[in-house]
């Protein structure tokens, strides 16, 4: 009997024989007592009684898959007589139950170097019936494609595995929709969060942003001579930057109340009579593990100022001339020479 049947259906068991007649004769059945069937006794146009097995309460054969019950034929002789029949009813399946998942949200967490290829994790769902009914298949519910094209599902296992490599910077975490179908179309859903766990593969950006160059050499300390931000989109410490300037020169590198901003300034005179430029090395360094680093370079030009007075090869010149000397005559050639350029270091005598 179908487990689905309704109740008040009635099922033809058939009748007992006994050979003595009038009283003696059948009289009737009982049923054992049971919580699903009674038995009921109809009687033919001949006048013959046969049983009737009426069906009381439906049934579920996820709780019983099975009965045997006691049928009893009694006649009315004195003292009365019996005899006995085993029913054996078996309860089979109907599709009354959809699959059940173990949980209904699922966690994972992902390096984001994962290689494709990888188990994120196993979803498991149950079906309470049996046969084709209780058999699960597994596949995506509907999602983006950006989602879609990252994972791939096992329709039979329910693993799920990466298909594309994980970008922390890119996207945090996935919400991974998941269905679990059984043989008969019943189905049920969970979710899976997957989290992507930041690995240190970015090394710290430098992005100049602005650059005076040429520094006039009488430039007060303190003057602003470079403005950068510094930039690392990994997480926690593999993210934590920090800055130095290499080499030296008289420069300093400042952070600003942004943060990330940093400003190189002046911290002493430049002579550009001693250097005519600086080549400045910037290197920031993340707090990952191993840590990466990054580098920019910047090349400031020395502004010429007119802080040199022109000086002469001699402080002092003796000159002998002997007195009947032509007038235009060339008595001597005096030199000086000035540290400055351009105009600045053009001598004029007099």
């Amino acid at each position: 009997i179908n487990e689905l049947t309704t109740p008040g259906a009635r099922f033809l068991l058939g009748k007992a024989e006994d050979a003595d007649v009038g009283s003696n004769s059948l009289q009737g059945y009982e049923l054992e007592a049971n919580e699903y069937f009674a038995v009921e006794v109809k009687e033919s146009t001949d006048g013959t009684k046969f049983a009737e097995l009426v069906l009381r309460r439906a049934l579920d054969r996820e709780r019983e898959p099975s009965l045997r019950l006691v049928l009893t034929a009694l006649d009315g002789g004195d003292p009365p007589r019996s005899g006995t029949a085993q029913l054996c009813i078996n309860v089979t399946d109907a599709n009354d139950n959809a699959p059940v998942f173990a949980q209904d949200r699922y966690r994972a967490s992902l390096r984001e170097d994962a290689p494709p290829g990888f188990t994120v994790l196993n979803v498991s769902a149950s079906d309470a019936d049996a046969g084709t009914y209780a058999r699960i298949t597994y596949r995506f519910g509907k999602m983006p494609a950006k989602v879609l094209h990252k994972f791939v599902m096992d329709a039979e296992s329910g693993t799920i595995t990466l298909q594309e490599a994980l970008d922390f910077e890119d996207t945090r975490r996935y919400t991974v929709l998941v269905e679990a179908s059984d043989g008969g179309g019943l189905v049920a859903h969970c979710e899976v969060e997957v989290e992507v766990l930041d690995v240190n593969d970015n090394a710290p950006d430098i992005t100049i942003l602005s650059v005076s160059s040429p520094v006039a050499e009488d430039a007060p300390a303190g003057t602003v001579v470079a403005l950068l931000n510094v930039k690392d989109p990994d997480s926690g410490g593999n993210g934590e930057v920090s800055c130095e300037l290499l080499g030296e020169a008289p420069l300093s590198l400042v952070a600003s109340s942004g943060g990330s901003y940093k400003v190189l300034v002046l911290v002493k005179a430049l002579d550009r009579e001693e250097a005519a430029f600086h080549e400045l090395v910037l290197r920031a360094s993340d707090g990952g593990e191993p840590a990466r680093t990054g580098t920019a370079r910047i090349r400031v030009a020395v502004l010429d100022a007119n802080d040199n007075a022109p000086v002469f090869s001699q402080a002092e010149y003796t000159v002998r001339v002997p007195e009947d000397v032509p007038v235009g005559s060339t008595l001597v050639t005096v030199t000086a020479t000035d540290a400055d350029e351009g105009l600045n270091g053009h001598v004029e005598y007099s």
